[in-house]
């Protein structure tokens, strides 16, 4: 009778392990058809716009991408958006790091308050700043700047230390202890030490740094109104769908150019995934 209730029991949990698969396999599908779709539409070949009621094309065609490259300015809108996400993520990445190694191994006067505030502050959305910040930025003749909207991105950077500072936490702290015994300077543990073993946080800093102004588009087209030449590929790829009459001649090159942006993102995310979600988890060494 033990013998069955075992292999009941076995069953039973294969069983349950081929549903949740399934059940998986059939999300991931669904979560997958958008992009799909988005794919044969680059292809297609007709230039019917959005108005077709049918999803694969009846000609199948690589002009959509010829015209994207040859005929507009998207090269030049990704040349933008690809200096100011590398930029960015450059700065940024340094800054939430060493805030967040000061707020995690140093203890100093309105610590704690300075990490409410900072807390407190980023739960409001962006835009609420935003005429402020258009307003701050043309007295000082940066708007329509590529300088100005790297200034935008990287000027909040250190409210971003939360999750760095808790992975720190974790990492103990008697290490710390022990090279500044042995005669390491703050600045040597951090580096030698510290950042070695934070490479999945590290990771996850500059994937969160680099999205942020790859896809962002309401304070880029505000700050880069009136100067085409200066779009990013979110507000080029969107003055496309403004014009009624360019939304239709250029929709298939939109879906074209859809998928050459996703693709830095893409893989990025597929060679960098496990330190991501390390870095997530928050694993680290264990004392």
């Amino acid at each position: 009778m033990t013998t069955k209730k075992y292999k009941s029991k076995k069953a039973g949990e294969r069983i349950s392990l081929a549903i949740t698969y399934v059940i998986l396999i059939l999300i991931s599908l669904i979560w997958l058809i958008p992009f799909f779709m988005l794919i044969i539409l680059s292809f297609r070949g007709e230039q019917v716009g959005m108005s077709a009621d049918y999803l694969f094309p009846k000609q199948w065609s690589f002009d959509n991408y010829i015209k994207l490259f040859t005929e507009t300015k998207f090269l030049r809108w990704y040349g933008n958006t690809m200096l100011v996400s590398v930029v960015v993520t450059l700065i940024q990445t340094v800054i939430v790091l060493v805030t967040s190694y000061a707020l995690s191994r140093l203890r100093f006067k309105l610590r704690k308050p300075l990490m409410n505030l900072m807390l407190i502050l980023g739960m409001f959305p962006g835009f609420l700043s935003m005429t402020a910040v258009y307003f701050v930025l043309k007295q000082i003749n940066l708007t329509q700047n590529l300088l100005g909207l790297i200034l935008v991105f990287t000027a909040s950077s250190a409210m971003q230390y939360y999750i760095c500072k808790g992975f720190f936490d974790t990492i103990p702290k008697s290490l710390d202890e022990a090279a500044r015994i042995d005669g390491a300077s703050r600045h040597t543990v951090f580096v030698k030490i510290i950042l070695p073993l934070a490479k999945p946080i590290i990771i996850y800093t500059i994937l969160t740094a680099f999205i942020a102004p790859w896809g962002e588009y309401m304070f880029t087209s505000f700050i880069m109104l009136g100067d085409p030449d200066k779009f990013t590929v979110a507000v080029g790829m969107k003055s496309w769908l403004d014009n009624p009459t360019m939304a239709s001649e250029y929709f298939t090159v939109f879906c074209a150019a859809a998928v050459v942006v996703s693709i830095p993102i893409t893989a990025l995310f597929i060679w960098l995934q496990r330190y991501y979600v390390e870095g997530i988890t928050g694993g680290s060494v264990k004392g």
